[in-house]
């Protein structure tokens, strides 16, 4: 080969790789959903997404800092008093996770759960 044909050849073999990887590269609909933490309540709670979800969570704290512990995920995520957090994660599995406040607000810190619902 000549190195004219050599150059077109190398253009054209990158051209056709970048186009076959474009598709395995465009972003998923994410589901995003905003969740207030509070003395002493998740709202919303529960929270509902569809199998396969790439779920986006953003966790504001306005009266205290507090916590977001998604176990069945591997999440624990703090959060400061008048700020929000963002966690992602991909709904790969169905049912019904828990979730609570990792960062201890008061008296009534072990009654605020609440529940991810993975839905089919």
């Amino acid at each position: 080969m000549r190195k004219p044909q050599i150059i077109t050849f190398a253009i054209l073999t990158i051209a056709m790789a970048t186009q076959a990887a474009e598709p395995l590269t465009q972003a998923t609909e994410v589901h995003e959903i905003s969740v207030t933490a509070t003395k002493y309540q998740f709202t919303p709670n529960p929270l509902r997404v569809k199998k396969g979800e790439h779920v986006k969570l953003v966790i504001s704290a306005p009266d205290h800092d507090h916590g977001f512990k998604l176990e069945a995920f591997k999440i624990n995520q703090k959060i400061k008093k008048g700020t929000t957090a963002t966690v992602e994660l991909i709904a790969d599995q169905p049912g019904e996770f828990p979730f609570q406040c990792s960062d201890f607000c008061g008296l009534g810190h072990g009654k605020r759960k609440g529940s991810l619902v993975v839905e089919e």
